[in-house]
């Protein structure tokens, strides 16, 4: 059972006939979570108040995912966003026994072997945050503002392709809202079409 309390989406220990909410609404601020990173380590995304956040949704075993991975693609959009002091959460959801479920020792090899340049690896096994912010393939990409308002939510960029020959002519959400939001202006496109495989949740609510 999944529940907000106190403003964060947390795991409930009892059940509770309380709804799952479905998705963050863009323009409304983003919901706050907690929940542990690949070393055990507590997160929560309102210790980041004031700074810029992205989250990108995982799946290691996802064609889609190793699109962006092989390519280099992802850890150079995340180096850049980093760069300019953006918080990168890179979030897997993927229940034990599914593909892309991932042991904190096995979160931390993938982060060492692909070179992630994200600045947390999170573990969502019961699938709480993911179900909470209504992500639903891997990749898909979320921005908060420093002010913590939702501003985009979509794919990572416009070619809804597994081929990494596509990325060169594709245009990258993420790089260009946060190139946006970094010389004051709106976000142009603030929701897009997410494409990936399907996150894979736990069967058990």
């Amino acid at each position: 059972m999944k529940m907000w309390l106190g403003g964060t989406l947390a795991a409930a220990a009892v059940a509770l006939a309380v709804p799952v909410i479905a998705g963050q609404a863009t323009g409304a601020k983003a919901g706050n979570f907690r929940v542990n990173d690949a070393s055990g380590k507590v997160i929560e995304l309102a210790q980041f108040k004031g700074k810029t956040v992205v989250l990108e949704w995982n799946n290691p075993g996802c064609p889609f995912v190793q699109k962006h991975y092989a390519s280099g693609n992802m850890q150079k959009t995340q180096a850049a966003a980093r760069a300019d002091g953006v918080v990168w959460l890179t979030i897997n959801s993927g229940a034990p026994g599914k593909q892309g479920y991932m042991t904190g020792p096995e979160a931390q090899k993938f982060v060492k072997d692909q070179k992630s340049n994200a600045s947390f690896y999170l573990l969502d096994p019961k699938g709480v945050v993911g179900k909470g912010y209504g992500a639903k393939t891997t990749p898909q990409m979320f921005i908060i503002d420093k002010d913590g308002t939702l501003v985009y939510q979509g794919g990572i960029d416009d070619k809804a392709t597994a081929k990494a020959s596509d990325i060169p002519g594709a245009r990258n959400h993420v790089t260009a809202a946060l190139a946006e939001m970094k010389a004051g202006k709106p976000v142009s496109v603030r929701e897009s079409r997410p494409y990936g495989c399907s996150v894979k949740y736990s069967d058990v609510s």
